[in-house]
């Protein structure tokens, strides 16, 4: 465990004893311009899961929620507010502690964790159960308000670093950088663009391998500074709300994550088809435009899944409408397409255009059952979108969500497969911010009402639990899929999301990673990027190479703007197709070992795409790796994400492991300089993998003709997995799903595959399984599938493989290669 250095120790020591005199003389502290610090503790009162600390006119309340999870909430004028939440959906687990009141401090030691609050003043630190420190309050800065503003500082170690608040630009780390939530339509977003669309108010702090998380629960206006107001300090605050923190002691990243999305909830299962390719632009119209697409792709045999519809299909662009002008066989086009293994997925943004006496139902029955956002002076608020005056559901309340999920029935049974909300920050037209006025009203359930500045950051969220939970009741036993921009913790309970409207650089192809991976340790996994960039026409190279890396991100979609150049995969030219189409089709065969990393994700909280400091927290060359990531445990991917033809410098993580397309074995020690053509992207293989595959299919309602296929890479800790279900419906949910446990064992004279069926449910598309087997060097003495003696192994030189058909379904077998 880390320990602060001797020097760092003396500092913050110091800092301590001179709050400590200053608060001797004062009731409550003051640093800065009109902030009002905490002072001296003067009374604490023990609660069943915790204490409450009195000083002056502020409480404290320091809670367990379970095990290495302490909740940190404040009342500054000594009142604490009805305790809700929109992003916390897990109750308190017991948690065995012990409080010691002393005379300078209050201890409550648990298992793993010890939180000390100095008493004069009011200080809050986390160490381990050895003591180590975790986190603690600046000692010159306690916890402090300031009219309605809240705010904590907390020291800052000299080599920790920060990750997590959602798809902020920039580098993976936070350090040394300050941030504002505020969700945002921030169209063509920069490097240093903030804020944009989401507000995920929880980071992760890594130091020597040693974790921590926050999570602070205020969906007002926020902000994040790590070390750019000060070196010693960082710090997080509020323009209103309550100063309330969760902080999750590791001690390594996984178990934070796991437990934040514990707390917050984590995403569902979603539909096979939406891990296939996407292909969308803004936008597709007429039909005939939208049925030439979906042919070129079969034509071409590029697999896909998915065709989008922009705003375009609605009439007037008003929502829950279809323009018949361009549209006018709109029912037989979706379900012709569905005939061709292509679904729909169609926008429906969450404003309504404001259209009396016309027969538009969304805005006369939201009249009617008054579901509107309101000015303060009770009239509806009125402001400016796609369809022009538009009106805006007030998704605060529970009936008003219940109305908008209604407003699903007619294109759920047109067979629209998909729903996508944009525009929900929400974004209001012709305003210098860009939203709906903060003193506009929002009334909640329990007859009260607050103003926009309490809302504005979760209405995207509730947006898309209104749509989720609408598709979950129209759509009977089949998996919703809700696509949405503007996000607050917790949304990815309900939809998967993208990083905005970004642009064709080559800039943004980098910062897309570290956006993605930031997404993913905020508790979103479900996630991805424009495939081209929005705004923009991409050179030919920019867009293969954003097709390569994008095959392995959760989310697949290719989408474009208005007036840009074509970004379909046969843009550019057959060369070009050619590349496109291999990373296209890898993903499909790819597939079965995607969906097996999604499904342990919804259960775990753990993102499938991942950087590499969270398996490997103690390599801390990985701290600031913006380019490489994990795609699950065992595929390691090195994106070329500039267009320098510099050699490319590459280190694997520890261990073994093979290159995928050469299967040539290397050490993590080993340094490596590539040159990747335009057609290579480095991917590697950990030794010790077993990666299911499947035979290529043109989309996921096709069903693969062949074996399963599984590629074995023998080395350290040999295993793998495969889950299968029937990919849309949630009989999952009832214990019909497949499940097998692969391991491996080596030995100088023999290798064996195990398989063991853990449930075996639902029945797959094969009935056997072809096993490759990499690392070979010579042809195999013999082969025993159980005790029998097979023929039909196979030795090839070139990949090092010696590859078998097992004549066996779903059930348990074993090989043995013996050499």
């Amino acid at each position: 465990m880390p320990h602060y250095s001797a020097n760092r120790a003396r500092q913050w020591i110091g800092r301590v004893i001179l709050a400590l005199a200053i608060a001797s003389l004062v009731g409550h502290l003051t640093f800065g311009e009109g902030w009002q610090h905490i002072g001296a503790v003067q009374r604490v009162d023990k609660l069943p899961d915790g204490i409450e600390l009195t000083a002056s006119h502020a409480k404290v309340r320091v809670t367990f929620l379970g095990e290495g999870i302490v909740r940190v909430r404040v009342a500054f004028d000594g009142n604490f507010p009805k305790d809700t939440s929109w992003a916390v959906i897990q109750s308190p687990q017991p948690a065995q502690f012990t409080i010691d009141d002393s005379a300078t401090a209050v201890r409550l030691t648990s298992l793993s964790l010890v939180v000390i609050i100095q008493k004069s003043p009011l200080l809050v630190t986390f160490t381990d159960a050895s003591g180590n420190l975790l986190l603690a309050d600046e000692p010159s800065l306690p916890m402090a308000s300031n009219g309605g503003r809240i705010r904590a500082w907390k020291t800052l170690p000299a080599d920790e670093n920060y990750y997590g608040l959602g798809d902020k630009t920039g580098p993976i780390s936070r350090r040394n950088r300050s941030f504002i939530n505020w969700n945002t339509d921030e169209f063509g977003f920069g490097e240093s663009s903030d804020p944009i669309y989401k507000t995920l108010p929880f980071f992760v702090g890594l130091r020597k391998g040693v974790a921590y998380g926050v999570f602070f629960d205020n969906t007002w206006r926020s902000n994040f500074d790590f070390g750019k107001e000060s070196p010693d300090y960082f710090s997080f605050g509020a323009e209103g709300g309550e100063l309330n923190y969760y902080f999750f002691a590791g001690p390594d990243p996984k178990r934070v994550i796991q437990a934040f999305t514990a707390l917050t909830g984590r995403a569902p299962l979603p539909p096979l088809w939406t891990l296939g390719y996407q292909q969308c632009r803004y936008s597709y119209y007429p039909e005939a435009r939208v049925r030439e697409v979906a042919h070129l792709l079969r034509e071409k045999k590029i697999p896909a899944d998915v065709i989008y519809l922009d705003i375009d299909y609605q009439r007037g662009y008003a929502p829950f409408t279809v323009n018949r002008e361009y549209f006018p066989h709109f029912e037989q086009m979706i379900a012709d397409l569905r005939a061709q293994g292509i679904r729909i997925i169609a926008i429906t943004d969450l404003h309504i255009k404001k259209d009396p006496d016309h027969g538009y139902a969304p805005y006369d029955s939201g009249i009617k059952e008054d579901v509107f956002v309101k000015n303060p002076d009770g009239s509806v608020f009125v402001g400016p979108v796609w369809p022009g005056d538009s009106v805006f559901p007030d998704f605060t309340l529970t009936r008003v969500r219940e109305w908008w999920g209604k407003l699903y029935k007619d294109f759920v049974a047109m067979g629209i497969s998909g729903f996508w909300n944009d525009m929900n920050e929400p974004s209001v037209f012709q305003r210098a911010d860009k939203t709906m006025p903060l003193d506009t009203r929002h009334r909640l359930d329990d007859g009260s009402s607050v103003d926009h500045r309490a809302v504005h950051n979760m209405f995207g969220m509730q947006n898309a639990r209104a749509t989720y939970e609408g598709l979950r009741k129209l759509q009977g036993d089949e998996r919703p899929f809700v696509l949405t921009r503007a996000a607050y913790a917790g949304t990815e309970r309900y939809a998967a999301t993208w990083t905005g409207d970004n642009s064709a650089t080559w800039n943004h192809l980098w910062m897309s990673t570290p956006m993605l991976l930031n997404l993913g340790l905020s508790g979103y996994p479900l996630s991805g990027d424009d495939i081209g960039g929005f705004a923009g026409t991409p050179p030919a190279d920019l867009l293969t190479r954003w097709y390569e890396v994008g095959a392995f991100n959760p989310i697949y979609r290719n989408h474009a703007n208005k007036g840009t150049g074509d970004h379909e995969p046969w843009a550019n030219g057959p060369e070009h197709e050619a590349i496109r189409r291999r990373y296209i089709e890898l993903r499909y065969k790819l597939l079965p070992y995607i969906y097996t990393g999604i499904e342990e994700t919804t259960r775990t909280g753990l993102p499938f795409m991942h950087p590499l400091f969270l398996d490997y927290p103690q390599v801390e060359r990985f701290y600031s790796d913006d380019r490489d990531f994990l795609f699950g445990r065992d595929i390691f991917v090195a994106p070329v994400l500039t267009e320098k033809v510099d050699p490319m410098e590459l280190t694997l993580p520890p261990g073994d492991w093979y290159d995928f397309w050469t299967a040539q074995k290397h050490a993590s020690s080993e340094k490596l300089t590539l040159h990747p053509a335009i057609a290579d992207m480095p991917l590697y293989i950990r030794a010790g993998a077993i990666i299911p595959m499947q035979p290529l299919v043109q989309s996921t309602s096709e069903k693969p003709d062949g074996p399963l296929q599984l590629q074995v890479y023998p080395g350290d800790d040999c295993r793998g997995s495969l889950y299968q279900d029937d990919g849309h419906t949630f009989a999952y949910q009832r214990g019909e799903f497949l499940r097998i446990n692969y391991s491996c064992q080596v030995s100088p004279q023999s290798l064996t595959v195990t398989a063991t069926t853990e449930t075996s449910v639902f029945q797959p598309f094969w009935n056997s399984t072809e096993v490759m087997v990499f690392g070979a060097d010579r042809e195999p003495k013999q082969v025993r599938v159980g005790n029998r003696v097979v023929d039909g192994a196979r030795f090839n030189a070139a990949s090092h493989s010696i590859t078998l058909t097992v004549p066996v379904g779903p059930k348990d077998w074993s090989m043995q290669v013996d050499y």
